[in-house]
């Protein structure tokens, strides 16, 4: 559990900004403050606190209100992921 000098964000705050994911088992991307995803999958993320987690079976159209630096390409089948920040 990471205390909040760790927190990047405001998980009560809206974001202000979002861009598509380029997965990749080898570059991280900028923290998220959220993934949308557009297309039903298993996502495999690097959490901010380093953990390495998949998501089974994400539906179209959910928002994982999770902070990231990495989706992975391998073990990642969900498709159209866009990083919310």
């Amino acid at each position: 559990m990471l205390d909040d000098a760790h927190r990047i964000a405001d998980a009560t705050v809206s974001a202000i900004s979002a861009a598509a994911v380029t997965k990749s088992d080898t570059a991280d991307i900028f923290h998220t403050r959220a993934l949308y995803i557009g297309g039903i999958g298993d996502v495999k993320v690097t959490m901010v606190s380093g953990d390495v987690v998949t998501f089974s079976t994400v539906q179209a159209g959910s928002v994982l209100p999770i902070q990231v630096t990495r989706v992975w390409s391998t073990g990642t089948g969900a498709t159209n992921i866009v990083a919310l920040y």
